[in-house]
């Protein structure tokens, strides 16, 4: 976002359910680079959606679609803050996530972290993955069961968004983990979370789609792969990856509704993998499977 003084903001309490699905729908409907959009379990453990906006928004639209994805039209307020300070506010709200051995937070709750656990710091409202989507929940404690099973050689993370995940893996196996986006901006983000938590030498991010770039096929045979995206590039992305995996890898599918699973795993059996362990989470859903 610019330098403007103000930036307009639209809050909404609800349930989770609709927290989400509030969420997932604004997240499509507007620019990223001009607006944010966040759901997150509150302090007073209600479910917050929060929307700030670059420029005025159309406040009716914004009403529209809320109710168009079951919200409450009538109970979205909204206001103005300083822009130097809404970060801070959607931080000061967000409450650490466990998964598995690992707990997602902020700079503000560095000291929070238990000393048994593995801390993984990443700022909200940077690019897709603090912790608190189900999907992303659902990837590291897919994550967290597989570690306890074997120990990866080589790890792949698609889709990396703030590099959550890759960070995970790295600072759990102390390994190389290779990891790409087709956003520039989450590239860069995942870049400097990786730096930030003392894994940067770990984590090799790409700025790349699909899985032809040759660096892919130097890296290559993977391990473990971790997909946190959507049921479309998934689908697409079936064939190729097989090409990548090691015998008996694994792959962590997430970014997917319940709904979706069937889709999804009949885009994959084909290709060899088995379905080993289904983590719901709410409405989505975890697939771990083995090749």
């Amino acid at each position: 976002m610019n330098s403007r003084r103000n930036t307009t903001v639209a809050r909404l309490v609800c349930d989770e359910r609709t927290a989400r699905r509030v969420a997932d729908l604004l997240s499509d409907n507007f620019d990223s680079s001009a607006t944010a959009v966040a759901a997150f379990e509150g302090a007073d453990r209600r479910w917050h959606v929060e929307l700030h906006f670059e420029a005025p928004p159309d406040e009716a639209a914004v009403r529209a679609m809320v109710g168009e994805a079951g919200g409450n039209a009538a109970d979205l307020g909204f206001g103005q803050i300083e822009q130097k300070d809404w970060v801070a506010a959607s931080l000061a709200e967000l409450r650490p996530v466990t998964a598995g051995r690992f707990t997602v937070h902020g700079a503000h709750d560095r000291s929070r972290v238990a000393p048994n656990r593995l801390g993984l710091e990443i700022e909200a409202a940077l690019a897709f993955g603090t912790g608190h989507h189900g999907t992303t929940r659902g990837c590291l404690q897919a994550l967290d069961e597989v570690l306890k099973q074997r120990r990866p050689r080589l790890v792949l993370d698609i889709g990396t968004g703030t590099g959550v995940l890759a960070i995970a893996a790295a600072k759990a196996l102390r390994r190389p983990v290779l990891a790409s986006d087709i956003d520039r901006e989450a590239v860069t983000i995942a870049r400097e979370n990786a730096r930030l938590n003392g894994v940067g030498p770990l984590v090799e991010c790409l700025y790349v789609g699909g899985l032809n770039a040759r660096r892919f096929q130097e890296r290559a045979p993977f391990d473990l792969v971790l997909a946190n995206i959507l049921l479309a590039p998934l689908t697409r992305l079936a064939g190729p990856m097989r090409r990548l995996l090691a015998p008996k890898a694994r792959v962590v599918l997430s970014g997917l509704l319940a709904s979706q699973e069937n889709a999804a795993l009949a885009a994959y059996r084909p290709h060899g993998l088995k379905l080993t362990r289904r983590i719901p989470l709410g409405e989505w859903v975890t697939l771990v499977l083995s090749a």
